[in-house]
């Protein structure tokens, strides 16, 4: 038997008997080293949860995606989501926009986060480094207005093109925008 075919029976009957065996990750000494070699690179390194974030500048994030894709031992080479998150009116800075990378060699996951405030929601595109990122920053930039710079084709992808507002923006409304009143 393949020692990946064994590992995948190993984790499988791991989740079955809760012995919380689950894939592998990169090591926090790992990243803590690209943190060294590459200074502007990682603001913060999060463990929570059994899994690590790396806090990145916004202006970084086309670099850190890829080093992590092409670095021996890491290898980066799959974006499973990017996914972006409102954190209230309230909070600065207020969006945060996650990356979430696998490496279908390694099988470890990673999560890459960059903070947004209210103010300036740009952030460079990712889509030279992985194709999939395209309908992933079109979905971002649709549900939460987060504007993806170098992106070649940007342009809501959920929502019709006559639009107003951003539906996953906690300060949109409920029930929509209602052009008028019923009662």
């Amino acid at each position: 038997m393949s020692q990946d075919v064994e590992r995948e029976k190993q984790i499988a009957e791991g989740a079955r008997a809760g012995t919380g065996l689950s894939y592998p990750r990169p090591t926090v000494e790992a990243l803590r080293a690209l943190q060294t070699e590459h200074a502007g690179w990682v603001s913060d390194i999060v463990e929570a949860f059994g899994e690590l974030t790396l806090v990145v500048p916004r202006d970084a994030i086309a670099e850190v995606c890829a080093h992590l894709k092409a670095a021996p031992g890491i290898e980066f080479n799959m974006l499973a989501d990017i996914c972006g998150a409102d954190r209230g009116p309230e909070e600065e800075p207020r969006y945060e926009v996650n990356y979430h990378l696998f490496s279908t060699t390694k099988f470890h996951r990673l999560r890459l986060k960059v903070l947004l405030n209210d103010e300036d929601t740009h952030v460079p595109t990712v889509t030279g480094v992985w194709r999939t990122a395209n309908w992933h920053e079109r979905e971002t930039f649709d549900m939460f207005g987060v504007i993806f710079d170098g992106h070649p084709d940007l342009r809501r992808i959920l929502l019709p093109d006559d639009w107003q507002g951003h539906a996953l923006r906690k300060d949109f409304p409920l029930r929509g925008y209602e052009p008028y009143s019923l009662t």
